[in-house]
């Protein structure tokens, strides 16, 4: 967390500040551990003041800021970085800081909780180099079937842990890969070497369904409340899991279950025993 759907949210909030110009990039007072920062904000401040920005991007789970001229800020949010344009949740994680002129924000800020989160400056050709296909898969919201069934099928992987690697398909994280399965009605334990055609088209087609419907609702704020979108407000989503964190409950489309949690890649799954299937043919009533 934060994964695809939460990213492109912070990607589409700061938008606003395409076409400002760069006064300054600061790391604010902070005696919390520190970001990976590359390079130095001295040189880092000398190579962006006074660009303007031309574009903000998305490259699986890192928002790019494309500036005139050569240059890229790569941020990474990681575990619990925000990108934002109001003031942050607190202000003892502010890790960085770009000032802006000539547009509606002032600037744009960088708040991390646990100081996982990474920002980088790259030339346009480092980070074609470093975010290129051979090291980053294909975006969940742009790869095709057969492309998700060529790049995952002859693995002997659980298809939830599969899903998981960047590599191979690019956003998907812990929270949507149990929400994609759910609603694909496979049992994330299934390996990928053994699902059947239309289990792999009732995937991909839940990729879809359920990042887009992810975005409208601006990504999910779970209990910790750590998550928020661009102007420091929750997000949406969460009130619409079907399984994750629902452990014990009823299942909310076959109304049976209940929900259950294993652990797999050391991470907590959900899924319902009875709506999500080893095979390729579904056994509840009501599933699409």
């Amino acid at each position: 967390m934060p994964e695809l759907p939460e990213v492109e949210t912070m990607r589409r909030g700061v938008l606003p500040i395409v076409g400002s110009r760069v006064v300054a990039a600061e790391l604010p007072p902070c005696s919390r551990r520190p970001i990976t920062l590359s390079p130095s904000i001295e040189r880092f401040d000398r190579a962006v003041a006074g660009l303007a920005v031309e574009a903000i991007l998305r490259r699986g789970k890192r928002v790019l800021i494309r500036l005139e001229g050569q240059w890229v800020i790569v941020i990474e949010p990681r575990m619990t970085g925000l990108v934002l344009l109001a003031q942050p949740p607190t202000t003892e994680h502010l890790r960085f800081r770009l000032r802006l002129a000539g547009g509606p924000c002032g600037e744009l800020l960088f708040w991390d909780r646990r100081g996982l989160g990474t920002i980088r400056l790259w030339t346009a050709s480092e980070a074609a180099v470093m975010l290129g296909d051979d090291r980053i898969g294909p975006d969940a919201l742009a790869i095709t079937a057969a492309e998700l069934r060529q790049r995952l099928a002859g693995s002997r992987r659980a298809i939830k842990v599969a899903l998981l690697d960047q590599q191979r398909v690019a956003g998907i994280g812990n929270l949507y890969a149990a929400e994609i399965l759910h609603v694909a009605g496979v049992d994330p334990r299934a390996r990928c070497d053994r699902l059947s055609g239309p289990q792999w088209l009732r995937i991909h087609a839940a990729i879809s369904t359920v990042l887009d419907e992810a975005i409208r609702h601006e990504g999910s704020t779970l209990s910790d409340g750590t998550y928020r979108n661009a102007l420091n407000q929750n997000g949406g989503y969460q009130n619409l899991h079907r399984v994750y964190d629902r452990a014990g409950k009823p299942c909310l489309r076959c109304h049976g279950g209940p929900v259950r949690r294993i652990v797999q890649a050391q991470r907590s799954t959900f899924f319902c025993p009875a709506c999500q299937t080893r095979t390729g043919h579904h056994t509840a009533k009501g599933l699409p």
